[in-house]
């Protein structure tokens, strides 16, 4: 069990770009290995609809849970890599100017933001009106995009490198960026790129917010302490029962015990440093202390 107290270590102490890239990992993890139960016993698997944003309002209002979970659930490997380097490297620049709360916030806001988006988009056009019925969206991208654009809105001239590129305005890759989504719509990943500008307009609105000095992701604090507190480790109470001393001659006798364990914890000291006293020494040199 080293290993997944290690884990629980790291999602306790760590940002919360850790935190959600744990979560996205793990539910892409425990899809897959469902996945392969399926096929194993010749099943199809359906279980992704159950998360999957729908596009059918009918069935949105039967599992509303989807606009959460749709966020993140992925099942393409380079789907989930992408998006969480993104999330990682953006996430970070994010970091810089706001704090680990506003980007669970805005995280989940452009997630549910993009959602609707979709959703919206995909009952109004006639052009998906013949697949409305059975179009489903995940991924973390509206969400991601949400926090890339409110830190180009902060800072647009901040410097950003990319591979075979090198180096660009946040600015300039943030409209590069917008502009495919809107080119993008007319592809094969319509959805997508619907959801997509939906995290990116929330993520504009949230820096716009923020320069005016309000902040609308204020109620994901204690969403973050009720994340952090899932991982949190439980603490054991010791109680212990101490009889007082029956007359003079066994408080003597206590007290040369004491001060026996006293002598035998200073020699330790002496020898090895304070470092090798185990946790029981250190409390009981502790407690000498504050009796004298």
């Amino acid at each position: 069990m080293e290993i997944w107290d290690e884990i629980k270590a790291s999602f306790r102490e760590g940002s919360v770009i850790t935190r959600l890239i744990y979560l996205n990992l793990a539910v892409f993890v425990l899809v897959r290995v469902v996945q392969v139960l399926f096929f194993l016993s010749a099943r199809d698997f359906t279980l992704l609809q159950w998360f999957e944003l729908p596009s059918d309002p009918a069935l949105l209002l039967r599992r509303p849970w989807t606009l959460v979970t749709y966020m993140f659930l992925h099942f393409d490997f380079l789907h989930i890599l992408f998006n969480l380097l993104v999330l990682y490297w953006f996430g970070r620049i994010f970091l810089d100017y706001f704090d680990q709360n506003q980007l669970l916030g805005l995280y989940l806001l452009g997630g549910v933001a993009g959602g609707a988006v979709y959703v919206a988009a995909y009952n109004f056009f006639p052009v998906f009106s013949r697949v409305v019925s059975n179009s489903f969206l995940l991924g973390a991208s509206a969400s991601i995009i949400a926090i890339l654009m409110a830190g180009a809105f902060r800072d647009p001239n901040r410097p950003v490198y990319l591979f075979l590129i090198g180096r660009v305005s946040l600015k300039y890759l943030a409209l590069f960026l917008f502009i495919s989504y809107i080119i993008g719509i007319s592809t094969s990943n319509a959805g997508g790129n619907l959801a997509h500008l939906g995290g990116a307009a929330t993520g504009i609105f949230f820096a716009v917010q923020h320069r005016r000095g309000r902040d609308i992701t204020r109620w994901a604090g204690t969403l973050s302490h009720g994340l952090a507190n899932l991982f949190k480790p439980r603490r054991h109470v010791k109680v212990a029962f101490k009889q007082p001393p029956r007359d003079d001659h066994e408080y003597n006798r206590q007290r040369a015990a004491h001060q026996t364990e006293i002598n035998r914890i200073l020699d330790k000291i002496s020898q090895s440093g304070y470092d090798s006293l185990t946790r029981d020494e250190k409390k009981t040199l502790f407690q000498q202390g504050k009796n004298h």
